[in-house]
């Protein structure tokens, strides 16, 4: 009997296939069609010779590329198309190719819809990969064979015929991947909402239906886990189908995970002191009450006590780099939105140096001035939000120029020099930019790179 994936891909033969993106989540899939004989069309705007030989090799098995600046516009008489994560559905190529009978679906749903087994999805503005990893970390350690995927760990579409039912696969899921998406996970994580991708979305009313939509096509035995802290995500809750469990560390709640006396509590149990979480900071706290209100069934308790004494946690994620001259350096590169800065601002007892800047979403700065009069020391400014964030600090209440410097820098290494000038023995210097990396790098985690080695090149 054909297996899974044996069975859909010969529901493509006979089909033309097109693939938006070769990059890492599509690439295992080109080649996996191609394997099967179908006939695939991959579609990507940069050059041939960006892609050291991969096209050439790939032409060999049957592949038809359509490369450069008008890469979509080769979509007629395709019958399939695999949207890239990140780009819009709505974009006019792929509106006429669907109009023109098209399905338009993406490796992740079509994996959602294939996988054999239970799925935890998590998705929020802020938060979704750490609580991504501590779920997967708490399931691995009670037992449970785990396969994880979406925006971290790999693409799962090519692995399916090797999950079995009573495996586990955890996802992290992006608006991008969540807005076309027609399939909901049994139990689906929500860590909060908050104004992101505002560059992309638009508006912000987009962006949540993005959001909502991982618990959208659930059934009435799946759950939703919902932060009850965050107005929007609380909000959530009456439109739920399946069972509802918040999570709070401001109020208590009898019936979902709270935290009373120091103590994480579910259902009115103690499951976890937050004093035994390795892990820095307030939000961090939040992501293991979203964990624990996920996996509660499945782990022992004891088994969450002791996996939050040793995990280190994610890197690029408040990633200490080291300690030079009494001076600690993190990386917090994953940062991306003010208030991803802001909860990393809050992780330190001490005021800190923040290196910041860089890519404009066309979000609301001024909400950081509060935080960065009472947690920032001095501010060393790099990219094009530096003006915003300039102006965030300068209006906020109780600014001291005398007692808050703010440097403007060109390139994030004059930014690392420049916080190793201003720190003392005791200080910490963070990166935490609170904005997008595509100004000057790729993505967060070549930036939090790039960070660690000029860091690490300081004498």
């Amino acid at each position: 009997m054909d297996s899974i994936l044996e069975q859909y891909m010969e529901s493509l033969k006979g089909k033309r296939v097109a693939v938006i993106g070769i990059g890492v989540s599509n690439t295992p899939l080109i080649e996996k069609l191609l394997g099967a004989g179908v006939r695939v069309l991959a579609c990507d705007k940069r050059k041939r010779e960006d892609f050291d030989g991969l096209i050439e090799a790939l032409e060999k098995k049957g592949l038809e590329a359509a490369l450069g600046p008008d890469y979509l516009e080769h979509l007629d008489g395709v019958d399939v198309i695999f949207r890239t994560p990140g780009m819009r559905p709505d974009l006019p190529q792929l509106t006429k190719a669907v109009e023109a009978g098209a399905e338009l679906t993406s490796e992740m749903e079509t994996f959602m819809d294939l996988c054999p087994c239970r799925v935890i999805a998590v998705t929020g503005s802020d938060g979704k990969t750490t609580t991504t990893t501590i779920i997967a970390g708490l399931l691995k350690a009670a037992g449970y064979r785990v396969f994880v995927g979406g925006n971290i760990g790999h693409p799962l579409l090519c692995e399916v015929d090797d999950i079995r039912p009573d495996d586990m696969v955890v996802l992290e899921l992006s608006s991008f991947q969540l807005m076309t998406m027609k399939h909901s996970p049994s139990i689906a994580v929500v860590t909060n909402v908050a104004p992101n991708h505002l560059d992309v979305h638009k508006d912000m009313d987009e962006y949540i239906d993005a959001k909502r939509n991982i618990f959208a096509f659930q059934e009435a035995e799946d759950q939703v886990v919902l932060n009850a802290d965050n107005e929007i995500t609380a909000g959530f809750a009456g439109e739920a189908r399946g069972e509802v469990t918040l999570f709070s560390r401001t109020q208590p709640l009898e019936g979902g995970v709270c935290l009373k006396n120091g103590m994480v509590m579910y259902k009115g149990r103690p499951v976890l002191s937050a004093d035994e979480i390795k892990l820095p900071g307030l939000h961090n706290l939040e992501n293991y009450m979203a964990a624990i209100a996920a996996v509660e069934s499945m782990v022992p308790d004891e088994v969450i006590r002791e996996y939050a004494r040793t995990f280190g946690g994610v890197e690029h994620r408040i990633e200490l780099v080291r300690e030079l001259d009494g001076v600690k350096y993190y990386n917090d590169s994953i940062a991306s939105s003010p208030t991803r800065t802001i909860a990393g601002l809050r992780s330190f007892q001490q005021k800190v140096i923040l290196i910041a800047g860089g890519y404009d979403k066309h979000l609301d700065y001024g909400v950081m001035g509060p935080d960065l009069v009472e947690h920032v020391k001095a501010m060393v400014l790099v990219g094009a939000t530096s003006p915003k964030l300039k102006a965030a600090a300068l209006n906020a209440p109780g600014y001291d120029p005398d007692g808050f410097p703010i440097v403007d820098c060109s390139t994030l290494k004059e930014a690392v020099d420049t916080a190793r000038e201003l720190a003392r023995p005791g200080d910490v210097v963070i990166l935490s930019p609170a904005s997008a990396s595509f100004d000057q790098f790729k993505n967060f985690m070549e930036r939090g790179d790039a960070f660690k080695r000029f860091v690490n090149e300081l004498h």
